[in-house]
């Protein structure tokens, strides 16, 4: 994985077959010479040594040959995050969190432990959590986790299939001449910009598109109900953008701003919440829906 000015994402490392490494502290020592093994074990202990799907693995566990492992370095500081999680709904099956603004759903850049997967798995102990998706550290509201490693990629399906409705919510600058013309289904193509922060839109046939609709008229500001049927990287805040009404306290759109890595401003999130999801359940059959307790404004 690539350095970013957020600090350095999670390195990627292949196990080979034909290696006689007991253990992944030994393999992990004689691969990395440079790095004395009381680091190593201080990594391990503080679960900076994963499975691809962020699983945290021991040094006490046996090689496991051509397989792939992700891990990061201690960090002398990482931002913390003053707001709770909550969790709506547990089963043996899925857990369904409501994430506040600002946490990261996963280890990246500067958070290794001020995450919502790693909070989840010291509260409730099930250390094989792993999302099923992802929303953007800045967004709050609905993730879901499933509990079982063997279910986790027929959840994940659901989302490369497109058969699960989520909807946003947002508020955002209210536009009289927009606002006539809601609801609708705001279509484009959008791809990654010179800056890997920003997405932005080109001509081409559309990869995106959106079902808007205004639910509440609040002075200057409005909020908006977004109802995405693809799942671009910043398709929903891209789309307001586009329409000349980005949402309140975007920090990327429609200017980037300089990136804040430890002094974070909290009295600003930004004003986007994943507020529903829908599915069919493809383990249990049946039909699941569930809604953050979140608020925006």
């Amino acid at each position: 994985m690539k350095v970013n000015s957020e600090g350095v994402s999670a390195s990627r490392v292949y196990l080979p077959a034909g290696k006689g490494y007991p253990t992944l502290l030994d393999f992990f020592v004689g691969n990395f010479p440079h790095i004395e093994i009381t680091e190593w074990r201080a990594r391990f202990s503080e679960d900076l040594v994963m499975t691809v799907d962020g699983q945290a693995v021991a040094a006490s566990d046996a090689y496991l040959p051509n397989s792939h492992l992700m891990y990061f370095r201690r960090l002398a500081r990482e931002p913390e995050i003053p707001f709770e999680e909550s969790i709506l709904y547990l089963d043996e099956h899925i857990l369904v969190a409501d994430k506040p603004h600002f946490l990261p759903v996963t280890p990246s850049g500067l958070y290794l432990h001020q995450t919502l997967l790693n909070r989840l798995k010291k509260k409730t102990g099930i250390q094989t959590l792993s999302p099923i998706h992802r929303i953007d550290r800045d967004t709050a509201g609905l993730v879901v986790f499933s509990v079982r490693p063997y279910e986790r990629s027929a959840y994940q399906n659901l989302f490369r299939d497109r058969t699960v409705t989520k909807v946003y919510e947002a508020i955002a600058p209210y536009s009289e001449e927009l606002s006539a013309k809601l609801p609708i289904t705001y279509r484009s193509r959008i791809e990654e910009s010179e800056h890997f922060l920003q997405m932005r839109e080109i001509d081409g046939k559309a990869n995106t598109d959106t079902y808007i609709e205004l639910i509440e008229l609040m002075g200057f500001w409005a909020k908006y109900r977004l109802t995405p049927g693809s799942g671009k990287k910043h398709q929903l805040r891209c789309h307001l953008n586009a329409l000349g009404i980005p949402m309140k306290f975007d920090q990327i759109y429609p200017v980037l701003t300089p990136y804040q890595e430890y002094d974070l401003d909290f009295t600003k999130p930004l004003q986007l919440l994943a507020k529903e999801i829908h599915f069919k359940d493809p383990v249990t059959g049946g039909d699941r829906s569930f809604v953050s307790q979140r608020m925006l404004g």
